[in-house]
């Protein structure tokens, strides 16, 4: 299937590969780096824990700041915070390990968070149907092949020249996005007279049956997603302390992810059946670590990370279809309150993982519990916020008919 884009589309697809390259090295090496010097569950949680709660406060001041000024200034923002990170894994030396953890995670947080209300902003401004599916058709090919060169890369990297000498080469990938900052569509909600905040209460926010519905489903997402995001990694690192086995390994990920976009793209069924099925295989990966050992850790990792491409693909396209259908200003208070509900359950999340010693235990299998009950509800919520928007659309005359999905989503923050 050919993937057609318009112009202001493939410049945000640009600005996704150069951030791309910078997110993947901190979601799979920063942790790492933070991770080996104590093995602890509790440093990797506390870094992501100070990282959501930065992330959410700098997705708000961003959605505030395109009111005065345009994307780019976000994005460059962005580029800067990350410089800032990487000065600051490599020079900054603290007693108190929990405080260094906090300095590195907020400046990432606000890296997201600049990141994530400028994408989704711009994304709705310009995306009309069809373009929705061919953005997160090649952001996630982008992001596949990111995913199987960028570990090799850096972990060959930092076995030559260690992590010091990686974080300073990651300021070339910084840079790069600084540059690509002077490029992309300078998105802004300056020409519209009504405040953001002026009409945010939720009643106001989710007026629609169809929005109501994304309330409990971003909710029970934030859940699974922080789940699987936060215990794939230690999963993965709990297999062997070798970068470059760590880099195989998030490679054979990646990997499982591409064959089932080839399945994906093959087979003409509904969105709902691929949905359900993404989530079966969330499911089965949530409970295969009740027995911690190697292969099934890894087969885990495999498990989830196939089913997040497939709930990626159909609940993100699904949500921005309800979004784009309205003005910019109401865009920008929906993605406010949609990347809260999703950072407070994430947080959640995290604040409950604190208590997890170790990869079994009491603790360790209700949180598996938790999340499971989350994964399982997602479809029925994204069915039923589907069927009140079809219905929206038919009362005003115009009849959306969703065709079989075909579309490929990362993640998205948010």
């Amino acid at each position: 299937m050919t993937v057609q884009v318009t112009p202001q589309i493939k410049r945000l697809l640009l600005m996704n590969a150069s951030s791309t390259i910078i997110f993947n090295y901190i979601g799979i090496f920063v942790n790492l780096y933070i991770w080996e010097k104590e093995r602890s569950i509790f440093d990797v949680t506390w870094f992501n824990l100070i990282m959501f709660i930065t992330w959410s406060m700098a997705f708000a001041v961003g959605c505030r700041l395109l009111s005065r000024f345009t994307t780019r200034v976000l994005i460059r923002t962005t580029a800067i915070c990350g410089g800032i990170t990487f000065v600051l894994l490599s020079f900054l030396e603290l007693d108190d390990r929990l405080l260094w953890i906090a300095c590195i995670g907020m400046p990432i947080g606000v890296m997201w968070g600049f990141y994530a209300s400028a994408q989704n902003i711009t994304l709705c401004v310009f995306g009309k149907g069809k373009d929705f599916e061919g953005y997160f058709s090649i952001a996630s090919i982008i992001g596949q092949l990111v995913s199987i060169v960028n570990p090799i890369a850096f972990a060959f990297i930092i076995k030559w020249i260690g992590f010091s000498g990686s974080f300073l080469l990651m300021f070339l990938f910084v840079s790069v996005l600084l540059i690509v900052s002077f490029f992309i569509p300078p998105i802004t909600l300056a020409e519209i007279k009504e405040p953001l905040f002026r009409r945010m209460r939720f009643q106001q926010v989710f007026s629609t049956s169809s929005l109501k519905w994304m309330v409990p489903s971003c909710l029970s997402a934030g859940i699974f997603l922080q789940f699987q995001g936060l215990f794939a990694l230690i999963f993965t690192f709990s297999v062997s302390e070798d970068k470059l086995v760590i880099a195989l390994l998030n490679v054979m990920y990646a990997t499982s992810t591409i064959i089932a976009m080839v399945l994906y793209r093959r087979l003409k069924t509904r969105e709902g059946v691929w949905l359900m099925l993404g989530m079966l295989f969330v499911s089965a990966g949530f409970l295969l670590p009740l027995l911690p050992k190697a292969p099934l850790l890894v087969a885990s990792n495999i498990l989830t990370t196939v089913g997040m491409f497939y709930f990626g693909t159909i609940w993100n396209t699904r949500q921005f279809r309800i979004i784009s259908k309205h003005s910019a200003i109401e865009q920008a208070r929906i993605f406010l309150w949609r990347e809260w509900m999703l950072n407070i359950s994430r947080i959640t999340l995290l604040v409950l993982t604190l208590f997890v010693d170790e990869l079994r235990g009491p603790a360790f299998i209700g949180l598996i519990g938790f999340a499971l009950v989350n994964a399982l509800v997602i479809p029925w919520f994204s069915r039923k916020g589907t069927e009140a928007f079809e219905l929206e659309q038919q009362g005003e005359g115009q009849t959306y008919r969703a065709e079989p999905a075909r579309t490929v989503s990362d993640s998205l923050p948010g």
